[in-house]
């Protein structure tokens, strides 16, 4: 006892023959300090200033910097759970045999200190490896050129450091806490503390009913996009919770139900299968729960962000319909000033306008209530941020000009195009005044600054220049100092490639701050590039992140089939020895586990599911208005995702089979 070894011997020797428990913690842990090593140096990388949108690329890096520690943290905690399950027999042993707790918390602080240095000098080694990789890869997203020099981030090694010195340090507070608290008998039952059957928990069941029935009406109700953004996060938490607590108690109480109705459980497929489902419900509940949030997260993420970047021409064919954008108000000198001024740079590039159109356009918003448009302030408030329009007003002679289609309307006869869902009413009501609609237009003359704005606009045109001037004086007089002007949108397309488009814009804004000209200016060419680095990084922070939520998954289903099956192999002894046969047993057993595997994947389909329309209409914030391109997505993300996850399940299910050991029962 008195070797100055006999400890450290200890802990290694507990590590090897622990090792089909240890080793996936400590890959896990490995892996989990080299991604941190990735997405931090990657955040601080001097070398994303070369690329496009830098700086929307540097955010969400930063963003997944913290978004990665906060759920490595509490990833490896719940993990860890796992092995202290397995463990705790073992530390019980020792306290009989006559070692003292300081001992046994000696023994288990050299095993965290081997294992955390292992991890973090491993991991830090692959983070350094790999970080290069991903970096080249970003690199080739966003189409720039990189260097092959090798880089080392030093604030990343201590931030790394650091991180996960806290985290080991706080898994052995726990683990000692636990040690020191429990009594010797404790922790050798603890290891089969799941054996007591569980009572029903209709209280929690029916919270959990309503908390995923409010989470999916919300998704399924909310019509605006702003609505979405607004109640997000509530229908996540609504559903995160109604999920824990289905998978907690309502899969008991559902199990017990069963069981108590008589003719259908006192069948023998009936009996043993419900009997089993019921402990392994109570033993795996948590983590089949986290799995269901972890698939439904990976799934989100990536059919939203791949689609994203799959639609990005359309959405800057959306965002950006011409080549050259310039607005302002419609003073005759400007307008002719303006004019004049392009036609002098489109010279000197010998470049040629095509599709070149104007018009002029009053432009308000108004709080919707069915039919009928309110202009008055006071009634505005956060609860009805989604009732929010814009109304935007154009003459008939300004409709034909640029569509080139004649149309004749009377005095309150208007034509409308909604660009986000539809107008289901025949006439329209504001300012005190009602329209008839005499005509629900298809699609409507591009207008790149509506299409930035998240709430819905109507495209109105009425009959001619006195009813758009009775318009905008009524809309003054109720918005007084907040009223709108009526403004002058003038687009076109050029002959030029883009390098030379963004030359063009540069001197045209270089043009007319010269001639003191208050302008808004947009060009398609300039605008792309900051497309692609918000599109990009939110693809490559997705990627990431599912990456991360699938590697937990894996460790999950891993220690799952780890935990059944220790308990079904003495499951197994025991039905055999009451007269239940080898064949049927393992049948038995094999639906249970199945059964169980299935359940996360599905529940998380059906997320899924309600949540498509709402992450739909928050897609359309960024521009996204391609269903059909984000409804495939969804579903190939989907079947992709079924495949990775029955892959997992094959190769985590050979470590189940060799615990049960079938062959030899």
């Amino acid at each position: 006892m008195d070797n100055k070894f006999f400890y450290s011997k200890l802990a290694i020797n507990n590590i090897r023959k622990n090792e089909k428990t240890y080793i996936p913690y400590i890959l896990t842990c490995i892996l989990s300090v080299a991604m941190f090593y990735i997405v931090y140096s990657l955040s601080g990388n001097k070398g994303l200033d070369q690329m496009i949108g830098a700086q929307t690329i540097r955010f969400f890096l930063q963003m997944g910097v913290g978004i990665v520690a906060i759920f490595l943290f509490v990833f490896l905690f719940y993990i860890h759970s796992f092995l202290l399950k397995r463990r705790t027999k073992e530390f019980g042993l020792f306290n009989i045999l006559g070692m003292e707790k300081r001992h046994i918390l000696k023994i288990v602080a050299l095993e965290s200190l081997y294992i955390g240095i292992f991890s973090l000098v491993t991991g830090l080694i692959v983070g350094i490896l790999l970080d290069k990789v991903m970096f080249l890869c970003i690199g080739r997203i966003f189409k720039a050129n990189v260097s092959l020099g090798f880089y080392i981030s030093h604030d990343s090694l201590i931030a790394t450091t650091l991180l996960f010195i806290f985290i080991f340090c706080a898994i052995l507070l726990k683990t000692g806490r636990i040690i020191q608290l429990s009594h010797p008998i404790e922790l050798l039952r603890d290891a089969h503390a799941g054996e007591k059957e569980p009572k029903s928990k209709w209280l929690l069941t029916v919270i959990g009913l309503i908390a995923l029935t409010i989470g999916y009406f919300i998704s399924v109700t909310t019509k605006e996009p702003l609505s979405a953004i607004s109640l997000f996060f509530v229908a996540v938490l609504l559903v995160i919770i109604g999920t824990y607590c289905l998978f907690t108690a309502g899969s008991i109480t559902f199990l017990k139900f069963l069981k108590q109705r008589k003719n259908f459980y006192y069948q023998t497929e009936h009996f043993v299968s419900i009997s089993g489902m019921i402990y392994r419900m109570k033993q795996n509940a948590v983590g089949l729960a986290n799995i269901c949030v972890l698939c439904t997260m990976v799934l989100v993420m990536l059919s939203s962000t791949l689609s994203l970047w799959m639609g990005i021409n359309d959405l800057l064919d959306v965002r950006y319909p011409h080549e050259i954008l310039i607005a302002g108000n419609p003073e005759t000198e400007t307008l002719s000033q303006i004019e004049t001024l392009t036609d002098e740079v489109m010279l000197r590039y010998q470049a040629h306008k095509t599709d070149e159109f104007q018009y002029t356009y009053l432009l308000f918003a108004g709080l919707r209530n069915a039919d009928s448009y309110s202009t008055d302030v006071s009634e505005a408030s956060l609860a009805s941020v989604g009732q929010i329009e814009n109304l935007f007003f154009m003459t008939a002679d300004e409709y034909e000009n640029i569509m080139h289609e004649h149309i004749d309307l009377k005095d309150h006869e208007i034509m409308l195009y909604t660009n986000r869902g539809q107008y289901d009413f025949d006439v329209l009501k504001v300012l005190g005044e009602e329209f008839k609609i005499v005509k629900k237009m298809d699609q409507f003359v591009g207008n790149g600054i509506l299409a930035s704005r998240i709430t819905t606009s109507q495209f109105i045109v009425v009959k001619d220049q006195v009813q758009l001037d009775a318009i905008n004086q009524k809309q003054k007089e109720a918005y007084g100092d907040n009223a709108s002007e009526l403004s002058w949108y003038y687009a076109f397309d050029t002959d030029q490639d883009e390098e030379n488009n963004c030359l063009i814009y540069k001197e045209l804004e270089q043009s007319f701050v010269n001639h003191h000209l208050r302008v808004d200016m947009e060009c398609r060419s300039v605008e792309q590039y900051a497309a692609i680095g918000l599109y990009a990084g939110l693809l490559f922070l997705g990627i990431f992140l599912s990456v991360l939520f699938i590697m937990a998954t894996i460790l999950i289903i891993y220690y799952k089939q780890i935990s059944e099956g220790y308990d079904d192999k003495e499951r197994f002894v025991i039905m055999q020895k009451v007269g239940m046969s080898h064949k049927f047993v393992k049948k038995s057993i094999h639906s249970q586990v199945m059964t169980v595997f299935l359940l996360p994947p599905i529940v998380a389909g059906i997320h899924i599911i309600f949540a498509f329309p709402f992450i739909y209409k928050i897609l359309q914030i960024f521009g996204l208005m391609n269903l059909k391109l984000y409804a495939l997505c969804t579903l190939v993300c989907f079947l992709a995702f079924l495949i990775v996850y029955a892959m997992i399940y094959v190769f985590t299910a050979k470590t189940y089979y060799k615990i049960v050991k079938w062959e030899n029962s």
